[in-house]
């Protein structure tokens, strides 16, 4: 199957544009939620190199997202870099795990392999597998819950696209994560 960050873009467009001011656009080495400001009239979420799994990383964290949140730059979110010590890398994990759980629904959706990121080549690596329980039994609670409402749309749109079985169940998740963080972030189409 064929998957071209175009799509992703269109599909996007599609669904959101003019219910919420908001676009997905390609950009360069960092991903990045630009609220809408005096330079551009509409809110972007900002994807690195075309690679799909950071548009929809990005995504999904604007599916999160609150209306007061998606009016800051990034949401308003701290970030600190690769490189994090133990206690910043825990507290990163923990409020990735959501985000995580709808960027792997998106991928199954697509029809795509999911990777779980700890994002931290370069510091303290935690328990990597402990961590993917964590964004699997999320998944599994958002499957029995449902998921957030525009991350439930944006499925909805996928599935479609993609022509996969809807509405998604708790065993295509089983088969859909990979192993390798360093192909998470390389893949390019």
């Amino acid at each position: 199957m064929q998957h071209h960050y175009q799509d992703l873009i269109s599909l996007f467009d599609d669904v959101f544009f003019k219910q919420y001011n908001t676009r997905l656009i390609k950009g360069g080495d960092e991903p990045l939620y630009a609220p809408a400001d005096d330079n551009c009239t509409f809110h972007q979420i900002i994807f690195a190199h075309g690679y799909y799994a950071s548009a929809f990383h990005e995504i999904a964290h604007w599916c999160q997202a609150g209306e007061k949140r998606r009016l800051l730059e990034d949401f308003g979110y701290w970030y600190i870099p690769d490189g994090r010590n133990e206690k910043q890398q825990k507290k990163f994990e923990q409020v990735e795990v959501i985000p995580q759980a709808i960027e792997w629904a998106f991928n199954v959706a697509a029809q795509r392999k999911f990777h779980t990121s700890a994002d931290n080549l370069n510091g303290y690596q935690g328990d990597l597998s402990g961590f993917k329980a964590k964004v699997h039994q999320q998944v599994l609670i958002f499957i029995e819950n449902g998921f957030p409402s525009r991350a439930q749309q944006f499925i909805e749109a996928l599935t479609n696209f993609y022509q996969t079985p809807y509405p998604l169940t708790a065993l295509q998740f089983g088969e859909n994560v990979g192993n390798s963080e360093k192909e998470h972030e390389y893949e390019t189409f």
